[in-house]
């Protein structure tokens, strides 16, 4: 019976969701345009994740190289390894593992700070007010993470290739021109562009799921709590399933 409960829930809310997401769709193309909170929002996303993201991206590149280096010393292929690190973290390492840190860290904030305005009433005012709280709060929000998410993945993959070149500069005494060279010159078109499409449909999903867990927070501080951890944890779970939603249809469309 309690699984049951259980399973009578979750529909509701992917109801809920998939309604919370028309909704969006609705209000993203209609007037007024929130371009200066936009900006606001994509300076303050962009900004306070760029660090986390270079420094996760810079470890990923080292951890990669260290660890896939000596087995590739024990077949000679030690000059693949700028090809296979930078296949391997343009194609999935870097867009998923940066994701998941973005996640974590946006989810969480925008899940908490929805909440914590539905529960001091703040929404309900600027409703009472005559603004609209859903385009000036989730829109602005959504719309700034599906664009900087892509941006940030950019920057991290450039970074986390640095990062392996440094490992090969001091094991190998490879130049930066040479490892460089070989790294960009692995990849092909079908590598960078399905992996740079898939990351706006990570930053929206987790843009949509922090605001919808926020907007939609339980009255109390501890409905501000619930909201920000079930945000990073929903939002994880979707990114994987789009994930690998888009790797099968990249798999399927470049086969045929």
């Amino acid at each position: 019976m309690m699984g049951t409960g259980n399973i009578e829930r979750f529909f509701i809310e992917i109801g809920d969701f998939s309604y919370f997401t028309k909704r969006f769709f609705k209000e993203v193309f209609t007037r007024p345009f929130e371009f200066k909170e936009l900006l606001k929002q994509c300076y303050n996303i962009g900004n306070k994740s760029l660090l986390l993201v270079s420094v996760t991206a810079f470890i990923i590149g080292l951890v990669i190289t260290l660890q896939t280096r000596p087995t590739l010393q024990e077949f000679g292929a030690e000059a693949w390894m700028p090809s296979m690190v930078s296949i391997s973290i343009i194609r999935e390492i870097g867009p998923v593992i940066i994701a998941l840190t973005f996640a974590g860290r946006i989810a969480s904030g925008i899940g908490a700070e929805l909440g914590s305005m539905r529960v001091t009433e703040q929404i309900d005012a600027m409703e009472v007010s005559g603004t609209n709280p859903f385009k000036y709060l989730v829109v602005t929000r959504v719309v700034a993470t599906t664009l900087m998410l892509p941006i940030l993945v950019i920057i991290g993959d450039a970074i986390a290739l640095y990062g392996s070149f440094i490992v090969e500069n001091l094991k190998g005494d490879v130049s930066l021109t040479l490892y460089f060279t070989k790294a960009i010159n692995a990849l092909s078109y079908t590598d960078i562009i399905p992996a740079t499409i898939k990351t706006f449909f990570f930053g929206f999903a987790i843009g949509m799921v922090g605001c919808y867990k926020g907007f939609n927070c339980e009255k109390g501080t501890v409905g501000v709590g619930l909201a920000a951890n079930s945000a990073v944890v929903f939002a994880s779970m979707l990114l994987f399933i789009l994930d690998f939603i888009a790797v099968f249809i990249t798999d399927i469309f470049f086969e045929i």
